[in-house]
């Protein structure tokens, strides 16, 4: 299913804390974008309500960033703001921007850690953040479908031992980038906004290998293939 080039598509991607069945969000970015190469909207946000509770962020991976957040909020980089106020402008900005099409690498977890975020704060008074029927696409899935018998993928991912314990391609976000920027020393900041901007490029990137591929995370039951 061929997506328009003037369809518009949120990008999005979580930095969490607690474990990984409940996980948190503290850091969320995101980008708006079609595939005719222009930009609508762009925002990083600090969850207040998660970043600045010690006891939650202890369990943080990334606990050593905390300073760099610091420094970045007081430069204007990101914006430290409420639950409430991150969700209401991530409503705002589908609505205000049509978007169709909500995507993320690894989709499901962002799903997870954006609503078990909302039902934390909001103890399950509020549940859900997007409107009703905005689809979400997976990188990971498309990437998984698309590069599955790509023996230059399976060469490169070979050749610099980028293989699961099962011997199999991995397809995380830095190594597909690393394969599609030709950049072998690239690194992964594991930020929010930074990791969205890389994540676009894995999408553009699949969509012009394939036009036609379904990035559903979620398609209708009567469109699956049987």
């Amino acid at each position: 299913m061929a997506i328009e080039n003037d369809t518009r598509i949120l990008m999005l991607d979580n930095e969490t804390t607690n474990s990984l069945d409940d996980p948190l969000c503290y850091d969320v970015g995101y980008e708006v974008f079609d595939l005719a190469g222009n930009l609508y909207d762009r925002n990083s946000f600090v969850n207040g309500d998660i970043f600045c509770c010690k006891e939650l962020m202890a369990s943080a991976y990334f606990l050593d960033k905390m300073p760099q957040y610091w420094e970045e909020i007081k430069a204007g980089k990101r914006q430290l703001a409420s639950w409430y106020q991150i969700t209401k402008e991530l409503y705002r900005t589908v609505v205000a921007n049509d978007v169709k099409i909500i995507c993320a690498h690894n989709a499901r977890f962002d799903y997870m850690a954006l609503h078990k975020t909302q039902r934390y704060t909001t103890c399950s008074k509020w549940r859900w953040v997007f409107p009703w029927g905005v689809e979400w696409w997976d990188t990971l899935k498309m990437a998984r479908d698309i590069l599955k018998d790509d023996s230059t993928y399976k060469n490169f991912c070979a050749e610099h031992e980028y293989l699961t314990t099962y011997g199999k391609p991995q397809y995380t976000a830095e190594v597909l980038y690393k394969f599609i920027m030709g950049d072998i020393d690239f690194s992964e900041s594991h930020t929010g906004l930074e990791d969205v901007q890389i994540e676009r490029k894995i999408f553009e990137y699949l969509m012009a290998r394939r036009p036609e591929c379904d990035g559903r995370l979620w398609p209708k039951p009567d469109e699956e293939d049987v």
